[in-house]
């Protein structure tokens, strides 16, 4: 025991040693959190709308200033030219655009049913859904409101009608803040953890240091903790660093333990940074374990279902996914914070964890040599 401690001073030592790498520790999560988490959203909160109003009728007009009046369209452009409008579609200057025919007023006015034609531009395919979306809704309204008007002038009874209510739970707010602070806090923690590691024992490969440790009578399960353990504390301090900044800044919510989502992440670092160092151990300069750690970086967070759910991805990729350390982290964070679910209901992801990260340490002590 007493070795290994010597071996973790060390290990700080050989750390803050390097003024940058001391600084970065500390500063990328602050950046991250005070970025990354306002900046990465789905939301739409404008869309730009180009009308062409073919009728000018007083309905027409009662559509568009609905739509004026919706928190989400913005009429940027009105022309009465369908070529003018789809060449404004085609150089990015809207996003949606509305065509109002001749005779809308007056075949409402009849009552007979009439039809408004949508384009959108799907080179997003979500951004095209949800502008649909916005528009659907607006425009149901002001059918729900010519209904209403034609009934209430020919009749006094009242509507039939089934009220609905609804309640959003665990982000009532539809904050989307709440919904990518705990995901950042994972892709946080897979930095720190995963990339620094991994550098920390190739970079003493390149500069030989690694050459007098492997003389000593040091056991390889000895050196192997020694370059666990202080990446694992410092990736504690540095997620405990982003809940304080998410809950200072952002006022991002914590429902559930603040002990289990530390024991979680504890064993996600162990799981990646052992990972970590089995790839380094098969790297002879850091610029070979860069190239290898961001290509699984890059899988584990595009496919974690920190931006898409993972049931919108084809069975292939689910069944991958169970490789995927990011997944369980993930899905152990947004519980834990905004549910507040207990060890019981992550039972599934915490064992995952547990069984990545025996597997990976496990792999990275047998496949360390030493070797003089």
């Amino acid at each position: 025991m007493r070795t290994i401690l010597y071996l973790i001073r060390k290990e700080f030592i050989q750390i803050f040693r390097d003024k940058f790498l001391g600084r970065a520790i500390f500063a990328i999560p602050i950046v991250q959190m005070l970025i990354l988490v306002p900046a990465v959203t789905f939301e739409i909160k404008e869309v730009n709308l180009c009308v062409v109003d073919k009728d000018l009728s007083t309905e027409s007009r009662e559509l568009v200033s609905k739509l004026v009046g919706s928190t989400f369209f913005k009429v940027r452009h009105a022309t009465f030219s369908e070529r003018e409008a789809n060449d404004l579609l085609h150089r990015n200057k809207c996003d949606l655009i509305l065509q109002i025919p001749a005779g809308f007023g007056k075949d409402i006015g009849k009552g007979t049913p009439t039809k408004l034609m949508a384009s959108a531009n799907a080179i997003n395919a979500m951004n095209a859904q949800l502008s649909w979306a916005y528009l659907n809704g607006v425009i149901m309204d002001y059918n729900m409101n010519l209904l209403a008007r034609e009934i209430g002038s020919r009749t006094f009874t009242a509507i039939p009608q089934i009220e609905v209510t609804n309640r959003y739970w665990y982000n009532e707010m539809l904050n989307y803040n709440f919904y990518m602070q705990p995901g950042i806090l994972g892709v946080l923690v897979l930095a720190i953890g995963f990339i620094l590691a991994g550098l920390n024992l190739v970079k003493e490969k390149e500069i030989g240091t690694i050459e007098q440790m492997n003389v000593t009578p040091v056991k390889k399960y000895q050196f192997i903790l020694s370059k666990i353990i202080p990446f694992l504390i410092i990736g504690l301090i540095d997620l405990a660093l982003g809940i304080i900044i998410g809950k200072l800044v952002f006022n991002v919510p914590f429902v559930g333990s603040m002990g289990l989502l530390f024991l979680c992440s504890t064993v996600f670092l162990i799981a990646v940074l052992g990972l970590a160092l089995l790839i380094s151990t098969f790297s002879g300069t850091q610029q070979q374990f860069m190239f290898t750690g961001f290509f699984f970086m890059i899988i584990f967070i595009l496919m974690s279902g920190i931006f898409t759910p993972l049931e919108s991805m084809p069975d292939w990729a689910q069944k991958i996914d169970l490789l995927n350390p990011v997944v369980y982290i993930m899905r152990i964070n947004r519980m834990v914070m905004l549910k507040g679910s207990t060890l019981y209901d992550i039972r599934t992801e915490f064992v995952a964890l547990v069984i990545f990260a025996i597997a990976t340490t496990t792999l990275a002590v047998n496949r360390y040599r030493k070797t003089a």
